[in-house]
C-alpha cells in the first residue's frame, strides 16, 4: 500500500470558495463574479499575494483583508470548511491498506490543526511551512515526513492542486500528482481525488 502526502487547502480540505468570498467582500460590498474569478487567479499563487495585491490594486488596507481572513479561520473553529470530494473515501483505503496519511501544507499549525480536529479528521503526521520549513516547491517538508516515517519514497504518493506540490514531490523523490480540471502535459493530472484509488 501507498502513502499519501496531501496538500491542506484545495486539495484535502475544500477551503478556496469561502477564501475567495471572504477577501472578495473586503473589497466589494457585494462582489461579481468577475471580481471573485480576479480574487481565485491571485489567490491560485498564494493567499499572501493575493491580500497583497489586491490590497495594492483596490486601495484597501491590508489589514482589513488580513483581518477578513482572520475572521475566516476563526470560524472554521466550529464551522469548518468541508472535505474534498472523496478525500475520506481515499483516506480509508490508505489506512485499511497500512499506508499513512500525511499533510504537508504552507497553512499555519494553529489554522491547519483546527480545521482537521473540526472535520474529525486523522492524520498520521503533519508539517507545516509557518513552523520554519521551506515552502513549496522546496522539497523539504516531504523530505521530513519521508524520513521520519521510514517510507520508500516509491510507495509514497504526494497530492495537490498546484504545480508547486507536484515540483516538490520530485524534487523530493516521490510520485506527484496534479488535482486539477486543466490538463498539464508534463504532470500527472487527475480531475477528482476518487481517481487516486487507482494508484494506492
Amino acid at each position: 500500500m501507498r502513502s499519501i502526502i496531501w496538500d491542506m487547502g484545495g486539495t484535502l480540505i475544500d477551503t478556496y470558495p469561502e477564501v475567495d468570498q471572504t477577501l472578495a467582500k473586503a473589497v466589494w460590498a457585494t462582489p461579481t463574479r468577475e471580481q471573485l474569478a480576479e480574487v481565485a487567479q491571485l489567490r491560485s499563487e498564494s493567499i499572501a499575494h493575493a491580500i497583497d495585491v489586491l490590497a495594492a490594486r483596490h486601495h484597501v488596507s491590508p489589514d482589513r483583508l488580513n483581518d477578513a481572513y482572520s475572521a475566516l479561520k476563526r470560524k472554521w473553529i466550529h464551522d469548518p470548511a468541508p472535505l474534498m470530494a472523496g478525500a475520506a473515501e481515499v483516506m480509508a483505503a490508505v489506512r485499511r491498506g497500512g499506508g499513512l496519511n500525511l499533510v504537508a501544507t504552507h497553512r499555519d499549525r494553529t489554522s491547519a490543526e483546527n480545521l482537521l480536529h473540526a472535520l474529525a479528521v486523522q492524520t498520521d503526521d503533519l508539517v507545516c511551512a509557518p513552523d520554519g520549513l521551506a515552502r513549496k516547491p522546496n522539497p523539504q517538508m516531504n523530505q521530513i515526513l519521508i524520513k521520519r516515517h521510514e517510507l520508500d519514497p516509491t510507495n509514497v504518493i504526494a497530492i495537490g492542486d498546484r504545480t508547486i506540490d507536484v515540483k516538490a514531490a520530485h524534487a523530493a523523490g516521490i510520485e506527484g500528482i496534479l488535482l486539477s480540471r486543466e490538463q498539464y502535459p508534463e504532470m500527472h493530472t487527475i480531475k477528482a481525488l476518487r481517481e487516486l484509488q487507482a494508484y494506492l
